[in-house]
């Protein structure tokens, strides 16, 4: 049974930095992905970064410059280091994870309120 488990969100002012953390409950040797998404009231969830075939690392044009995606294979645990928070950047973010025999597993998301 797959669990992803996200911690690591809060309250932070404008400016401030919060690292994510995404705890991976099965073997990552068929992981074919994983990344950070988000959600903020009313709108679609988004695609914040990713990080797939090894290193190779993708991310929002909004998160370029201010967030890294990076993970611990040792852990089983993927990060999003977020830095220069703004408050456009309050949503849950949600951790998700795709596997190589097909599956498209979701935490359950952590929310990330960035004050004025």
């Amino acid at each position: 049974q797959v669990q992803l488990v996200e911690s690591g969100g809060g309250l932070v002012q404008t400016g401030g930095s919060l690292r994510l953390s995404c705890a991976i409950s099965t073997s990552i040797l068929s992981i074919n992905a994983m990344g950070w998404y988000r959600q903020a009231p009313g709108n679609q969830r988004e695609l914040v970064a990713v990080i797939a075939g090894g290193e190779v690392t993708n991310y929002a044009d909004s998160a370029k410059g201010r967030f890294t995606i990076s993970r611990d294979n040792a852990k089983k645990t993927l990060y999003l280091q977020m830095n220069n928070l703004k408050p456009e950047d309050t949503a849950v973010y949600y951790c998700n994870v795709r596997y190589n025999y097909g599956l498209n597993a979701w935490g359950k998301g952590t929310l990330v309120t960035v004050s004025s």
